[in-house]
């Protein structure tokens, strides 16, 4: 693995562990729709990070995504904050890593 590639993943599996920390104690309120943005974005980079092959350094670094948190739910103000910031994390997480790997 290229350098670059390895500090990025350092930096981005930084930004998840924060993530996680942030929104240890959710609840199923509306009042909280940043916060379930947050961990879906979180667990959202967990899912491409894997998609691309570097599971063993996720797992390294006991990132765990839970995307089971909001089974159930999707349709509620929650799960569709957590479904969106999912999206953005996997997909902003892959631009990244990918424009690291040419």
């Amino acid at each position: 693995m290229n350098l670059a590639i390895e500090i990025a993943l350092q930096r981005l599996l930084r930004v998840v562990r924060n993530l996680y920390a942030e929104t240890a104690d959710l609840s199923e309120t509306e009042s909280e729709l940043q916060l379930w943005y947050n961990r879906g974005y979180a667990d959202g980079m967990i899912s491409a990070m894997k998609a691309l092959g570097f599971t063993r350094q996720v797992d390294s670094a006991a990132a765990i995504g839970d995307s089971a948190l909001v089974a159930g739910q999707e349709l509620l103000p929650w799960g569709t904050a957590y479904r969106h910031g999912f999206e953005m994390g996997e997909r902003e997480t892959a631009e990244v890593l990918q424009e690291k790997q040419s």
